[in-house]
């Protein structure tokens, strides 16, 4: 049994070697090698490593993006947390639509979030032309506003990482724990949050991956308010002419011992302790129905939070989709924007199509190998499964941006022709980096699903003769069929608008949506660009809840069936 452990482990190293760590390589090697050309070889170039203590742009951009990361991660956790948490213990009217809230917010790229905030709240912008507030420039256009935004869009990952373990509870250990005279709040610092603890750990990694490798907030934000982080300056550095590969390899450097440094924390934090607790004593939590106040207030601080989180930024851009000048103050109303995206021949539904395609295949793909990786993770024995989360982790932190020129030194040699390997240019390569960015994110949401169910339920089965397929059919997935639905929309609804990969990486005549997007804005033409985001935005939700529909279809029906 372990040999066969040890060879499925090591070809789920192979798959993440090839798909983050050779990419992640090739741009390290700038350093000493920019270009990857031979005749550019230089060893002494490794002392640029510790320019970025000394060059004023590398060290703020390396220290913009600790604070940023570390803040964002702090108050993003504690928001993820509180939502998590009453959402899953009260009903109220408006608790499901704390769920669409961030799903909506997952999927949408993170540079639209920023552009609608920037339309809300710049200086001629709607909250002082229109609403006739004042102060928001000045504080969007701060650490504190940027860390709010941040935290806004950052915290659905590990909400729907939370909500998906807060949903079963140890009743019989919370009961001891009352009768020996512990209040509700007590028998929960002591018994349910030490054993959420790998959820929160997976949690805040998400958290803190995304937003040190973000680079869509930070480009449109830092447009506005001097604020360069890593990705930023990587990208800057790409774009720069001449090319600074040595700059991008040495920044990026940084954005992997800022990994490094957190994978290492959680790990000495975590241990050896054990985590299952998914036994005969386990319930799942049925939302309990509060009195008229409590109600009340719950619906009204729902509606107020998603108002907020989604409503600024997503209703900023709907106005400026009617508006035929990018400046607030200048708006005249317009159905012209509209009427070009609507265009039955238009780019926009060739956007669309391509999108979803490499959305499936990334949501498909990074689901079997993302499964693949947290059973490895969580009940093998395999000597190098830190090795494996750790490479699921970097995947995560590298920004799409340096992941995408990775691809391209790998994929784009020359000995690879005669193979029929030479990806750059096809689809196919989109597939593979998008399943990369997706792998991550699926890995953490079902680590910290499996993190509940105790090794000794697989090995019962097992020793009453269930070979593994039976094992995961009739007791894992079960289990977990909350935690496969989010890693499912979560990768699915990534792989869409994942525009820092498909900007460097899409072929020619292969538009995407959030290239297409992404266009018209670099055009200026921002009023078209937010009807495309509307427009399409509208789609891809749609899409995501019929297919959430779909998965649940079968849970529902094991409910009605038990019942």
């Amino acid at each position: 049994m372990k040999w066969k452990e040890n060879v499925a482990g090591s070809l789920i190293l192979a798959i993440l070697i090839l798909l983050v760590l050779l990419p992640l390589i090739t741009v390290l090697l700038q350093v000493v090698c920019p270009g990857l050309t031979l005749s550019e070889f230089d060893p002494g170039n490794l002392s640029l490593i510790l320019d970025v203590f000394t060059r004023p742009l590398w060290k703020k951009a390396f220290l913009n993006s600790a604070s940023l990361s570390l803040c964002t991660t702090a108050a993003g956790l504690l928001l993820a947390g509180v939502l998590a948490h009453i959402r899953v213990k009260y009903r109220f009217p408006l608790a499901g639509l704390l769920d669409l809230v961030s799903w909506i917010l997952m999927i949408m790229p993170s540079f639209i979030l920023a552009q609608g905030w920037v339309f809300f709240a710049s200086g001629n912008g709607i909250a002082r032309s229109w609403l006739h507030i004042q102060g928001m420039n000045d504080f969007l256009f701060s650490f504190p506003g940027l860390v709010t935004v941040m935290v806004l869009c950052k915290y659905p990952m590990a909400y729907v990482a939370i909500k998906a373990s807060l949903e079963w509870y140890p009743a019989r250990l919370v009961h001891v724990a009352r009768l020996s005279g512990a209040s509700p709040l007590r028998a929960w610092i002591s018994i349910q949050l030490p054993l959420g603890m790998p959820t929160y750990f997976s949690a805040a990694m998400l958290i803190f991956m995304d937003t040190v490798g973000d680079y869509g907030m930070s480009s449109t934000i830092t447009a506005v308010y001097s604020f360069p982080t890593l990705p930023y300056t990587i990208y800057s550095a790409i774009c720069s002419s001449p090319v600074r590969f040595d700059m991008a390899g040495v920044l990026s450097l940084y954005l992997v011992v800022m990994i490094v440094i957190a994978m290492t924390l959680q790990f000495y934090v975590m241990g050896k302790k054990r985590f299952d607790f998914l036994d005969t004593g386990t319930e799942q939590v049925s939302p309990q129905k509060t009195g008229p106040a409590a109600t009340v207030l719950l619906t009204v601080a729902a509606a107020l939070f998603c108002l907020v989180a989604l409503g600024i930024p997503v209703g900023s851009n709907f106005i400026m989709s009617f508006s035929d000048s990018f400046s607030i103050e200048k708006f005249q109303f317009t159905l012209a924007n509209y009427q070009n995206v609507l265009q039955p021949d238009g780019a926009l539904l060739e956007g669309v199509k391509h999108s979803l395609g490499l959305a499936s295949a990334a949501a498909v793909i990074g689901l079997l190998i993302g499964f693949s990786v947290a059973y490895i993770l969580t009940y093998s024995q395999f000597k190098l499964k830190r090795l494996i989360d750790m490479l699921t982790l970097v995947a995560m932190a590298v920004p799409g941006v340096v992941l995408g020129i990775g691809y391209i030194f790998v994929w784009n040699q020359k000995w690879l022709q005669p193979l029929g390997l030479n990806l750059y240019g096809k689809p196919e390569i989109l597939i593979l980096a998008s399943v990369a960015s997706a792998v991550p994110l699926i890995n953490r949401v079902l680590v910290g699903g499996m993190s509940k169910v105790p090794q000794e339920l697989l090995t019962a089965s097992q020793v009453e003769g269930a070979r593994l397929g039976r094992r995961l059919r009739t007791i894992l997935l079960p289990l977990l069929h909350s935690s496969m639905v989010s890693a499912v929309l979560s990768a699915f609804g990534g792989s869409v608008f994942n525009l820092a990969i498909t900007t460097i990486l899409y072929p020619p005549n292969y538009s995407t949506l959030p290239v297409y997007i992404s266009d018209s804005y670099n055009d200026l033409n921002f009023g078209y660009a937010a009807a495309a985001t509307i427009v399409g935005g509208a789609f891809i939700i749609a899409i995501m809840l019929l297919l959430q529909l779909i998965l649940n279809l079968g849970k529902r029906k094991r409910y009605a069936d038990h019942t």
